[in-house]
């Protein structure tokens, strides 16, 4: 037989769908994708009206953010039961801020032992060092630099000040990376928390009123602006807000690499509901915005003005989210093993094409990241990654499944009319009904390929 594996039912495309077309692997890479009777195959599914989609690969994952809690062995396990069969975990580990070539080893060593679906890391600064180390940690295979205009914590979680920003952008643009930034202006977030201590708010409101709009959106202008000084490709990793969206279109229409990344909670969660009926819960940076803002950004994905959709998923513990001082809270929620079906729940609920769950979570992040030389797509050379979802209602609970290291979700209670039936990494299926089936180790540590690598940039 010429194929390992065949699939047949509706694929998911970036540009088109195809009803009753089929994927074919061979060797661990897609082989063939096609409409009609499909060929034999070693292993051979005919799905019926299931959803055949490129593994998603999730732009923005926080294994380490608390120590002695998730990890990759957890975070990629979420992962493969959600159809995630790539993680982008970010620089700000409790303990080790992600910023030498040394520390992007250790962190390859690390997660290679635990990690179920592939990764690929990205890079920061320490303030104090500069851009000393970008261009040692462009050569040991980071896909993208992250950093912050907001200071969440001095050392694992800094500040980047205008000029040091402009400086780093400066120094990544020749290697045609990535500048990813946290869009929160410092000074202006800093003086809204002061009013609202002064007014004794602490319940659910509290969050929303000390980082209104107004410094979500400074922080982009200050972002994009950098990226077109230094001719950077700028990129913001999470936006709350339509007119976030329009900010960059504008500086893209200006021949500018200015891109948005919109987290799923901003596409499913509100403030009016969910932060008051699960305060610390739902706390998490930008703030959740009222759910007209939810509904604005449903029309930035069909309007093309949203580029990715990832989690920004952290599995904080619990103790660490029911403070009733809201802004005593830990910032940051749980979504790997729901972000698929919640995507693709919402674009049926609207009427937009579900090409767009394979363009925003596949083929996009691919690119963004340089690894669409492997990954991103089912097209025949690459990873045959794909994630299997069948029509069948379930209700979410974070805690059933035993797939997630935390108990609580602020996705508890959600119906899901599309369900993850099976998760094939490269060809293997690791993951089905549910079940894991991928064994810690599983996964690879995934980067750009040599090209994008320039000798002694950043240095």
């Amino acid at each position: 037989m010429d194929f390992d594996l065949v699939l047949q039912g509706t694929v998911v495309l970036p540009d088109r769908i195809l009803e009753e077309g089929y994927v074919a692997a061979r060797d661990g890479r897609i082989a063939e994708v096609g409409l009609g009777v499909p060929p034999a195959a070693r292993e051979r599914h005919l799905l019926g009206r299931a959803l055949i989609l490129p593994g998603a690969i999730d732009a923005q994952v926080h294994s380490l953010s608390q120590k002695n809690q998730e990890d990759f062995v957890w975070s990629t396990r979420s992962a493969a039961a959600g159809g995630v069969t790539t993680i982008v975990d970010m620089p700000y580990d409790e303990g080790d801020l992600v910023c030498s070539a040394a520390a992007v080893k250790r962190k390859v060593d690390h997660a290679g032992q635990q990690a179920r679906v592939d990764f690929a890391l990205y890079g920061t600064v320490d303030p104090e060092e500069g851009t000393a180390r970008i261009g040692e940690m462009v050569g040991a295979g980071v896909a993208a630099f992250k950093f912050s205009t907001f200071g969440t914590d001095p050392k694992r979680f800094p500040r980047i000040p205008p000029a040091l920003l402009d400086a780093c952008f400066a120094a990544i643009a020749p290697t045609g990376l990535t500048s990813g930034v946290h869009n929160e202006d410092d000074e202006a977030v800093r003086s809204y928390i002061e009013q609202v201590k002064a007014r004794g708010i602490t319940d659910w409101r509290a969050h929303g009123l000390s980082r209104p709009p107004i410094t979500e959106l400074l922080a982009m202008h200050t972002i994009f602006e950098t990226g077109a000084a230094t001719g950077c490709p700028a990129h913001v990793v999470h936006c709350s807000l339509g007119r976030g969206y329009d900010i960059a279109r504008a500086y893209r229409r200006d021949g500018f690499a200015a891109t948005v990344e919109c987290c799923i909670h901003y596409l499913t969660l509100d403030e009016e509901n969910d932060v008051k009926r699960l305060g610390g819960k739902a706390k998490i940076n930008p703030p959740l915005r009222p759910r007209a803002e939810v509904e604005k950004l449903w029309r930035k994905v069909a309007d093309g003005d949203v580029w990715l959709v990832s989690t920004d998923h952290v599995s904080w513990s619990e103790n660490r989210k029911t403070n009733p001082d809201m802004l005593a809270n830990a910032s940051g929620v749980p979504g790997l093993e729901v972000m698929v079906p919640l995507f693709v729940k919402g674009a049926v609920e609207r009427g937009i094409p579900l090409t767009w769950a394979a363009r925003l979570m596949a083929e996009n992040p691919a690119k963004h990241f340089r690894l669409d030389h492997i990954k991103g797509a089912l097209t025949p050379g690459k990873d045959a990654d794909i994630a299997v979802l069948e029509p069948r209602e379930s209700i979410y609970d974070a805690s059933a499944s035993g797939n997630n290291v935390v108990d609580w979700s602020p996705y508890n209670g959600v119906a899901l009319p599309w369900t993850v039936a099976t998760t094939y990494l490269r060809g293997a299926k690791i993951a089905e009904g549910g079940r894991v089936l991928a064994k810690p180790g599983t996964g690879r540590f995934v980067r750009p390929p040599p090209r994008h690598v320039i000798a002694g940039a950043g240095a």
